[in-house]
């Protein structure tokens, strides 16, 4: 194993693991290498599916349920170009953001927020992780200047995500660069992730939002990122179903899709 790596390394001309007397690691560019090459086999899977199931056609009603914002930005137009390219296929998509019970309600998949356990009755798997990202307006920093540190942060106007009658606390670097819980009050009471982006492009404060949410506002150069060189809190999205020894064809390609599809959404 350790002259194959060697080879490797030679080929491509970087380092791949740092090793030590008891243990190795990757390296920046070899967990870069690592990543890209999941990507890869992910692709080749789904072209091995697709050959596999020949002239079989994608048929029959796939019921999925979605949260409403990753649905809408994300998801809903991944699954949306499956169904044209199998017009035999016919496709529910119901987007919420209560708790669904996908074997009583007859869901044939789910897209979650959140890391998702296998279970005796469902299965999962992690689709995509993501930042969560602290943004602002540039006319806001420019009226108001950038915070510093946390303490800053009660100087500044902020908008929490309201829910159940409270702000949701965030996940924010100290001083360390640990990840701390900061309770955030506000004038603002919003309960909908796409308001509080609103809110933050339009100067109204300061905002802590998944990066998939703001990207392209950040394109734009209508949101900029703060603290974007401190640690942050990752958010990940997993496809759930139910658990059968024969998963339908169109659930697997679904899933399949999903993986290589969203993986347009990380961070270059």
């Amino acid at each position: 194993m350790g002259k194959a790596i060697a080879r490797l390394e030679d080929r491509l001309g970087v380092q791949l693991f740092q090793q030590t007397t008891r243990s190795q690691c990757l390296t920046e560019d070899g967990q870069q290498y690592y990543e890209r090459c999941l990507r890869a086999i992910e692709e080749l899977r789904v072209g091995e599916v697709m050959l596999e199931n020949g002239q079989r056609a994608v048929a029959g009603k796939l019921r999925v349920t979605l949260p409403v914002l990753l649905g809408r930005h994300c998801v809903a137009p991944i699954l949306r170009s499956y169904a044209r390219q199998h017009p035999k296929l016919e496709l529910e998509l119901h987007l919420s953001d209560r708790g669904v019970d996908l074997i009583a309600e007859g869901f044939d998949l789910a897209v979650r927020n959140g890391a998702v356990a296998n279970g005796s009755s469902l299965r999962s798997r992690r689709l995509l992780s993501q930042r969560k990202v602290l943004c602002v307006s540039r006319d806001y920093l420019a009226a108001h200047g950038e915070p510093r540190t946390l303490e800053d942060l009660a100087d500044h106007a902020l908008l929490p995500y309201w829910r159940n009658g409270h702000g949701l606390v965030w996940h924010l670097p100290n001083a360390q660069g640990q990840l701390v819980d900061v309770a955030v009050s506000s004038r603002m009471r919003l309960n909908d992730l796409e308001v509080i982006a609103d809110a933050a492009t339009e100067g109204m404060g300061l905002a802590w939002l998944p990066y998939w949410l703001v990207r392209e506002r950040m394109q734009r150069g209508e949101l900029v990122e703060i603290w974007g060189d401190r640690p942050s809190t990752v958010m990940e999205c997993s496809a759930v179903w139910p658990a059968m020894q024969y998963l339908p064809l169109r659930s697997r390609l679904a899933i399949d899709l999903l993986a290589v599809e969203l993986e347009k959404w990380k961070e270059e």
